[in-house]
């Protein structure tokens, strides 16, 4: 009895981990951005959404979350990636995932460092023209 029982839990688990590799199935509202843009966003109190920026980091695009919301207005819950095409070097998207809060307004900056790899800050001519920032302005009603 206990071994059966033992089996059924470590399937249980098992079948758990498996899943399509995203921490997230709902990216919920879905918000597109750029570097070198401030975009606006409205969602309601308890909304889930995403801030997707274009990502290929075949070529060399690095995203990263550099300023995160006012905890009490928005709360990051994790960074997705999907690609655009089986081939190597598809391009895609970058998901950043968020819930919202309370109602209040805050920003959210993400950036792309270029070509940077372990340095965290551009220093080649061609990474610093290619690297930015996509802003967005988050308002909770």
């Amino acid at each position: 009895m206990k071994r059966t029982w033992a089996a059924a839990v470590l399937l249980a688990v098992g079948a758990a981990g498996c899943g399509a590799g995203s921490a997230v199935s709902d990216y919920g509202t879905v918000v597109k951005g750029a570097k070198g843009r401030t975009t606006q966003v409205e969602v309601g109190q308890g909304d889930r959404f995403s801030l997707v920026v274009p990502d290929n980091p075949s070529v060399g695009d690095n995203w990263s979350l550099v300023e995160v919301p006012d905890a009490t207005v928005a709360s990051f819950i994790s960074e997705e990636h999907e690609s655009e095409g089986d081939a190597p070097g598809s391009g895609g998207a970058g998901y950043f995932v968020f819930n919202a809060k309370r109602p209040g307004t805050t920003e959210v900056k993400l950036f792309n460092c270029w070509r940077c790899g372990a340095e965290k800050t551009p220093s080649a001519p061609d990474s610093v023209r290619e690297s930015g920032t996509a802003i967005f302005t988050i308002t909770v009603k």
